[in-house]
């Protein structure tokens, strides 16, 4: 017999994973249970609004996402042989928590590896728009896309002028987010932008960082901005004339950019909404805060950094910009049928979350999903693409695994930028999906079901549902009458 100490270590059994299961979600209960009802009260008039196609196909498929008698994958160990399932996403790009996650993952995971070089620090700058912009810039994907390209010019002309490096060049990696934190239509801008910039002396490439930034400066790149969109915005006739309701930020106000986001159509709120952007109101530059500055209704934030060999910290901060709108956790059903939306952190004003009818969240769901062919992540300065720069500062790629979902007479795959699905699981939320929860052995592909009866045949031998949830039908005009566009604050003392 073989000692103690010769006896080998014990397999860890890692921790169990079982299917998120979407369709006991609060979140999707309210999407299936008042989604007809949505398409009910536009039909009879009752909300002067209409989904467009593209918002529809989404919500619609969201009611698929992660069901399994859609069709799914099946892993089988090798040790044990058991098996698990793994259903289909729907790839939602507008508000999908479970795809959006997983594209949030995957491209946290290249920029870290294979863009963002590791000598530099990275700096967060948010820019907001004025507020009787924002349904404009939602529906308007060319637009916001132009005032973007002026924002990080201006950024990347500063960190030249700051250098004294004429021909310095620094690069931004920027999200355009459409929502706040409580689902209410926001376009707003966050730029990770390389808190320095690249110099060429011969064949090198000198990093020269930036020193201590300042809110002065800040004030400097947000006037110098807002100054050229403005240009831009009166070259190309799209600046009227000032709104007279001032700030719109009461309910009726929200309501009709709302609508507007959702129709795609120009809301009924007077003549300056006929024909382009009001003139935002003139206000002087302040500083609210540390890093921060405002004007005009715009404001500029870029206090938040991480530092050039934190790894870790680069790719918290990647991820927290490429978040979803909507966590499953923060959204609340109430007894009454108002939807409870806790807030991640409070307002300034001490919200801590707001309730609003189902209908009123399909309607936000509904102005998260970009248009067609809008890309909400953009390159610049030397990340983008086509600069020549961009292979000579990108690190070193590590070796890339062999795909952990690839069948055993699966032909090898080139190498390349690819992260299997179940590693990048591992990576961002500490679990391994393919470790069989019985042995700790490796779960394989072994088949893919897609026919509707095999599917059918399947689940039913294993004891799950075989039909897709069932839509609750349509509410009447009396339901549409007492919750349309209801919105409630809850402050501290809620």
């Amino acid at each position: 017999m073989l000692a103690a100490a010769e006896l080998p270590a014990p397999r860890s059994v890692p921790r169990a994973y079982a299917r998120h299961r979407p369709e006991t979600t609060t979140l999707y209960e309210v999407v299936r249970d008042n989604l007809e009802t949505l398409y009910g009260a536009i039909d009879d008039g009752a909300l002067a609004v209409r989904v467009p196609k593209h918002a529809k196909k989404e919500l619609d498929a969201y009611l698929s996402c992660g069901v399994l008698c859609r069709g799914f994958a099946r892993l089988r160990c090798g040790s044990c042989t058991d098996s698990l399932l793994v259903a289909f996403s729907c790839k939602g790009r507008g508000f999908c928590p479970s795809c959006i996650g997983r594209r949030m993952c995957a491209t946290a995971a290249n920029m870290i590896e294979h863009v963002l070089p590791r000598e530099a620090a990275l700096r967060q700058w948010v820019l907001t728009f004025p507020f009787p912009w924002r349904a404009v810039l939602a529906r308007d994907g060319a637009l916001l896309g132009a005032l973007t390209r002026i924002f990080l010019e201006s950024v990347q002309a500063f960190y030249a002028k700051r250098a004294d490096a004429p021909d310095g060049k620094t690069g931004a990696f920027t999200v355009i987010q459409r929502t706040s934190s409580d689902v209410r239509l926001h376009p707003h801008l966050h730029a990770l932008v390389l808190d320095g910039v690249y110099r060429e002396e011969g064949t090198s490439l000198l990093w020269s960082p930036t020193r201590h930034l300042q809110t002065r400066q800040v004030g400097e790149v947000l006037e110098h901005a807002v100054r050229r969109m403005a240009r831009y915005l009166r070259r190309r006739h799209l600046l009227e004339a000032g709104d007279d309701d001032e700030d719109r930020s009461d309910d009726d106000a929200e309501g009709r950019l709302e609508a507007s986001a959702v129709s795609g159509q120009t809301p009924p709120a007077g003549p300056s909404w006929q024909r382009g952007l009001p003139r935002p109101q003139p206000r002087a530059l302040g500083y609210d805060k540390p890093l921060c500055a405002s004007l005009d209704g715009f404001t500029l934030h870029a206090a938040t950094r991480a530092g050039g060999h934190d790894t870790a910290g680069k790719e918290a901060l990647l991820r927290y910009v490429l978040r979803p709108p909507v966590a499953q956790e923060r959204v609340e059903l109430r007894q009454d049928g108002l939807v409870r939306i806790v807030l991640k952190r409070p307002f300034a004003d001490g919200t801590l979350a707001v309730e609003m009818d189902p209908l009123s969240l399909l309607a936000r769901l509904a102005a998260c999903v970009p248009p067609p062919r809008f890309h909400t992540v953009r390159y610049a300065g030397v990340l983008a693409p086509a600069s020549r720069w961009r292979k000579r500062i990108a690190p070193e790629p590590p070796p890339v695994p062999a795909p952990a979902l690839e069948a055993e007479d699966a032909p090898p795959k080139r190498a390349g930028t690819y992260r299997p699905w179940a590693e990048l699981l591992k990576r961002t939320f500490g679990f391994d999906v393919l470790a069989c929860k019985t042995c700790g052995g490796r779960m394989k592909l072994l088949a893919v079901v897609t026919d509707p009866g095999s599917v059918a045949r399947y689940l039913e031998t294993i004891g799950e549902p075989s039909d897709t949830p069932a839509r609750s039908p349509s509410r009447g005009p009396p339901y549409w009458k007492s919750t349309v566009l209801r919105r409630k604050v809850l402050g501290a003392d809620a």
